[in-house]
């Protein structure tokens, strides 16, 4: 080894390295674990080895290799929240209370509430603003072990807006611990200047907004919200495929309340995921399990909007990709905590522990096109790991509500 400063974690009690890539069907179940095991990254943050001890510390020694010692405690990657709108302006408490009283969501969207809300808080916020709201949120993400995360715009509804949102977005990630991926949702909810001629609105994202985000090189991937009442199959299709020409990378909101057939036009595209699907139909399932797109499952915005749940076994069972992810948001998911996700997602998806792990690491990586570089414990990729204060992986969905996080070490540091 040579004489670069190297740093070893060691006594660690079982390492979940979730090697050997993305994870379909029985595949889920498999963390590829190492008992006794240690991990060794070089000064840029990236994975040198992973053992048992024995091996690591065979592998490195010297007065070059620095020592961090686990205490006996597990050890996964770190975690990623692949669907968030973390960064925006203004709560909308006052919906949650709408909700309580039994106002279906898109009811309140269509009175100006919703998104549209959302949007009107944003446009009159400063950048500052925004990018301290979303410093807040992103600290308490940490909290709860996660490492990278992505951050939607689509609460602007305008160029200068949503330029605003995705510069805000730029600035927390050079400025705090987690590593961010943007994504332009400029086509998130049609604004009321646009209610009657939503083509008009389309024509101004993909000819305006999209080539500007693209020029700034301020986003990776592109999204829109495919629904009734939003934007339709075909207006999505067209949004996505000027992203493409663009550089950006097709994540969507589909299959939320009305099956559109979404999931079958993004496949085709070959979008990195779908996201929502909680009604999801034969087909579109079909589709995703016979892809590379990546099902993203949001179990958060069902248990918050008491709608149902997407059918996540019966994609498990047909061999779909799939992922979890917080939906954190202001109107319909208002949580940073990821380790909660995985108890929704156990008791109300009929997942293990060990199924939701590999939906939050390995396969969300996928599910941002990272999977190379993040999502597992392997030589080469960057040292994001999570050390928890529990027994063993069932424990952090079991006892919900808390952050049992110990550690957390994003790029070796």
């Amino acid at each position: 080894m040579s004489s670069t400063k190297i740093h070893a974690l060691i006594n660690i009690g079982t390492l979940h390295t979730f090697a050997g890539g993305p994870r379909r069907g029985e595949q889920l179940l498999d963390t590829s674990p190492i008992v006794n095991g240690a991990i060794a990254w070089d000064s840029d943050g990236r994975i040198l080895e992973v053992g048992t001890e024995v091996e690591v510390r065979d592998k490195v020694s010297g007065g070059n290799v620095t020592w961090h010692n686990a205490g006996g405690l597990i050890v996964t990657p770190g975690l990623i929240d692949s669907h968030t709108h973390a960064v925006n302006a203004g709560s909308r408490a006052n919906e949650f209370v709408m909700r309580c009283m039994g106002t279906e969501y898109m009811d309140i969207l269509r009175a100006g509430g919703g998104i549209l809300n959302s949007a009107d808080r944003t446009r009159e916020a400063s950048q500052g603003q925004i990018v301290q709201v979303g410093r807040e949120n992103l600290r308490r993400s940490l909290s709860f072990g996660v490492t990278t995360l992505e951050a939607k715009s689509g609460y602007g509804l305008d160029t200068e807006t949503e330029l605003k949102m995705l510069r805000a977005i730029r600035t927390l990630d050079e400025t705090q611990s987690i590593r961010l991926k943007a994504t332009f949702c400029g086509a998130h909810a049609i604004p009321r200047e646009f209610k009657d001629n939503p083509d008009n609105y389309v024509d101004l994202v993909i000819n305006e907004m999209i080539p500007k985000v693209a020029d700034e090189k301020l986003a990776d991937y592109c999204d829109v919200f495919i629904e009734d009442g939003v934007f339709t199959v075909d207006q999505g299709k067209r949004i996505l495929e000027a992203g493409l020409k663009h550089g950006l990378k097709p994540k969507v909101h589909c299959d939320e309340i009305v099956p559109l057939g979404g999931t079958e036009m993004c496949v085709e595209l070959g979008a990195l995921s779908v996201d929502h699907l909680i009604v999801i139909t034969d087909k579109g399932i079909d589709a995703l399990a016979n892809s590379e797109t990546v099902g993203c499952l949001l179990p958060g915005t069902s248990y918050y909007l008491k709608k149902p749940y997407a059918p996540c076994r019966r994609m498990i069972d047909a061999g779909c990709l799939l992922a979890l992810a917080t939906d954190n948001n202001p109107g319909s998911s208002r949580t940073e905590n990821l380790q909660w996700i995985l108890n929704v997602a156990c008791l109300y998806y009929g997942l293990k522990p060990e199924e939701a792990f590999s939906m939050v690491t390995i396969n969300a990586a996928k599910a941002l096109g990272m999977e190379g570089e993040i999502g597992s414990i392997e030589p080469g990729k960057s040292a994001d790991l999570v050390i928890w204060d529990a027994p063993d992986l069932s424990e952090i969905p079991y006892h919900h509500g808390l952050s049992h996080v110990s550690e957390v070490v994003i790029s070796g540091s």
